[in-house]
């Protein structure tokens, strides 16, 4: 009988090392590195029993295409990140902060598919029943015909779910915590947690159910465990969300049967979480009373135009080197917007301390936000207080140069339907998408805006020394 061979797996990445070392090569974490048998998990065992292949039809590309059908949740906002709804036979990882909601969101989508007369079965391995019945309590979902168990060994759960009718949704919380008897480690490690979502997935295709895992997050706020993960699934959903913020952002960054970048807005409140059907309002609606360093910047989420607020704040910094401090941006892209404001236009950070914040805890990706964080940069630096109806957005190149953006009409339209009537874009979009709209500025070059903030700052300035 041959011997085991032991191998070092990095439980962060997934690597395998042949000895044991304190710093993974492959992503650099400490301390990750676990011993696990290579016999063990899938794909463990004698090469020699193998079976032979035995060959596939081959089909055309050309041929009758239908949509997969979908069952609805009926909470609107988690029917749009999936796409419109759950696929039969799909499987989706959903990954999070501690204590951000993903088991209540979970429960509530379960609940509301159970009270619409389909079987849903919801296994936990990090609560006991009681515990989830008392959340339902609290949600007020208690009478929902959810079917709860408290389990992690996956050959249970499969042969508790062989027992019925495949369920119409099947929601594991979380994966991290599921044992499997064909691989010969701790439950978490990298070996476990691809063994139990390949058992899972696999049951999913085969009976048309579909499998929602709950996945826990690193400290970089990635999904922890082997990346190997994310590829197998159909769907990868993040919930987003500060701890002192009540609202939640659900965003799908892969999705097989949908849109990715879509995302839905949620509140926590004391009955759960409550779906926003409006996020523009919802952002807009705390803005306060006019002052420098603000503007709203009309994005794009996915499908979904959305304004935001944008806040900067530009004070003289005591340090030899100022603090660039960023919330829901990339500090990188703020670096470059400085970098092309102090080259292109003579305008000098170097003394200064920067903070830029999107109000509402939202996390914007695009470019198209450069233009309206230089507006809020510019008008914290010169005192100079932005026209209040009047949205931002654009793309600034290296060069200075104002770059249009894609979906400037829905931009444009959401920020009339929330009654701003004017708004400063890339040049070359004004002429194709924007003749309609009164007060559209189209700009080519940054300098334009940093000329217009100037001007307004002259009068501020006589009127003060006056």
């Amino acid at each position: 009988m041959a011997r085991n061979r032991i191998s070092f797996v990095c439980q962060n990445c997934g690597a395998v090392s042949s000895r044991w070392q304190g710093k993974c090569d492959s992503c650099g974490e400490w301390n990750s590195l676990t011993e696990e048998a290579e016999t063990g998990g899938v794909g463990g065992g004698p090469q020699a029993a193998s079976r032979r292949g035995r060959p596939v039809a081959l089909q055309s590309l050309a041929g009758v295409v239908e949509d997969a059908p979908r069952i609805r949740t009926g909470i609107g906002e988690f029917d749009r990140v999936t796409g419109g709804g759950f696929v039969n036979g799909s499987a989706l990882l959903i990954g999070g902060d501690p204590g951000i909601g993903k088991s209540t969101l979970l429960l509530q989508a379960a609940a509301a598919l159970a009270q619409a007369g389909r079987s849903v079965v919801y296994i936990s391995g990090e609560e006991a029943v009681a515990q989830i019945r008392l959340r339902a309590e609290r949600l007020g979902i208690a009478g929902a015909p959810v079917q709860l168990a408290a389990e992690t060994s996956v050959e249970d759960i499969l042969a508790t779910l062989a027992e019925a009718r495949p369920p119409a949704l099947v929601v594991i919380d979380s994966v991290q915590t599921l044992w499997t008897a064909i691989a010969e480690s701790a439950p978490g490690t990298v070996t476990q947690v691809r063994a139990a979502a390949q058992a899972l997935i696999r049951y999913a295709k085969q009976t048309g159910a579909t499998v929602c895992l709950v996945g826990h997050v690193t400290k970089d706020g990635q999904i922890a465990g082997p990346r190997v993960v994310e590829h197998m699934v159909d769907g990868v959903l993040y919930f987003e969300g500060e701890g002192g913020n009540r609202y939640r952002i659900l965003r799908a960054v892969k999705n097989r049967f949908g849109p990715t970048d879509e995302i839905g807005v949620f509140e926590m409140t004391g009955a759960g979480l409550c779906e926003v059907p409006n996020p523009s309002e919802l952002f807009l609606g705390e803005r306060g009373g006019a002052a420098p360093g603000s503007a709203v910047f009309a994005g794009m989420e996915g499908t979904r135009p959305l304004l935001v607020e944008i806040q900067a704040l530009v004070s003289p910094s005591p340090l030899g080197t100022p603090r660039r401090a960023v919330i829901g941006w990339e500090a990188s892209r703020l670096a470059m917007v400085l970098a092309v404001l102090e080259a292109r236009c003579g305008v000098r950070f170097g003394s200064s301390d920067i903070y830029l914040n999107v109000a509402g805890g939202l996390r914007i990706n695009e470019p198209a936000a450069d233009l309206a964080v230089a507006a809020a940069v510019l008008s914290s630096l010169s005192g100079v207080t932005l026209p209040p109806g009047c949205v931002y957005f654009g793309e600034i190149s290296l060069s200075g140069a104002v770059r249009p953006v894609a979906q400037t009409a829905a931009r444009l339209k959401e920020a009339e339907r929330l009654g701003f009537d004017r708004a400063v874009l890339p040049g070359a979009s004004v002429a194709k998408e924007a003749r309609g709209m009164v007060g559209a500025r189209g700009i080519d070059n940054v300098a334009a805006l940093v000329a217009d903030i100037a001007a307004a700052a002259r009068p501020q300035l006589r009127s003060a020394a006056i």
